[in-house]
């Protein structure tokens, strides 16, 4: 899985094979190491991120926390996307 950054321990990063056609671009969000039980944010075309579930039970002030900085680096995560599958769609 392509590691984007590190908030702390938790490691954000993409799926390598995701769904084809492409989903929407999003980040996965898991302590320690990339996990199927992780948390998944979408990304809007402002820079947003939404939570869509947090299967890796974030306690929520940390979540607070790395949605900010999930955020403040989305250029570098839509860059990194664009670079990685060719590819972005939005969810909105």
């Amino acid at each position: 899985m392509p590691t984007i950054l590190w908030i702390g321990r938790y490691v954000i990063f993409f799926w390598s094979d995701e769904s084809m056609p492409l989903e929407p671009i999003h980040v996965h969000v898991a302590f320690g190491r990339p996990s199927a039980n992780s948390a998944k944010l979408w990304i809007t075309s402002d820079g947003k991120a939404l939570l869509e579930h947090n299967k890796a039970m974030i306690p929520l002030k940390v979540m607070r926390r790395i949605i900010k900085v999930v955020e403040e680096r989305s250029t570098l995560i839509q860059a990194a996307w664009q670079e990685y599958f060719g590819e972005i769609h939005y969810i909105r």
